[in-house]
């Protein structure tokens, strides 16, 4: 893990040494996510001691809590090519539940100290629920999904490699089992340009 630490510093040295700070066309975002996610569970009483018992489906509206990272290249005055990837998880009556996206699409920057930016991305998703066992047994299916994320935020630079990114606010769409699921999609960190 060390040497992977190192590696990273050394990359990342070696980018703010070869480029001109104006001459920024790549920036890299990571930080804390929060979803608020409509999921849905298959639920069996665990009292049940043959298969084929009686199942039913509830929907759970889930924190999920994780990780985004993003980066985007400039391309044109404000225009930029973003790509973003999210991993969040919760659980609910011990069955965890994981919320990963991969989204890619446009993405416009007002420049400046206080940088407002928009975005609208387009990708998918995959959800993956575990098995938790208490009074029911309460699972669900892996599955992928289309996804879309229509959203912006704000960039507070701090130095003029480095930006605080108080907020991001994303309108998070996904199309699981057959059903579209709209879901807030808050995140917060740091952002390096190079």
């Amino acid at each position: 893990m060390r040497i992977f630490a190192s590696v990273c510093a050394a990359v990342i040295s070696l980018f703010f040494l070869a480029s001109p700070l104006h001459a920024q066309r790549i920036e890299l975002f990571g930080g804390y996510s929060y979803v608020r996610a409509p999921v849905t569970f298959v639920q069996t009483s665990s009292a049940c001691p043959v298969q084929g018992c009686p199942t039913f489906s509830t929907t759970q509206n889930l924190n999920l809590n994780g990780w985004e990272v993003s980066g985007a290249y400039k391309l044109l005055g404000p225009l930029a090519l973003a790509a973003d990837f999210s991993d969040t998880s919760g659980s609910f009556q011990r069955a965890d539940t994981r919320l990963k996206t991969y989204l890619f699409g446009p993405q416009l920057r007002l420049p400046g100290p206080i940088s407002p930016f928009v975005h609208f991305l387009a990708g998918g998703a995959h959800e993956s629920i575990g098995t938790g066992v208490g009074p029911l047994i309460t699972t669900g299916p892996t599955q992928n999904a289309f996804a879309t994320a229509l959203g912006g935020g704000l960039d507070l630079k701090v130095l003029p490699f480095i930006s605080l990114r108080p907020i991001q606010i994303d309108y998070l769409l996904t199309h699981f089992n057959s059903r579209t699921q709209n879901q807030p999609r808050i995140s917060a960190g740091i952002v390096l340009r190079f």
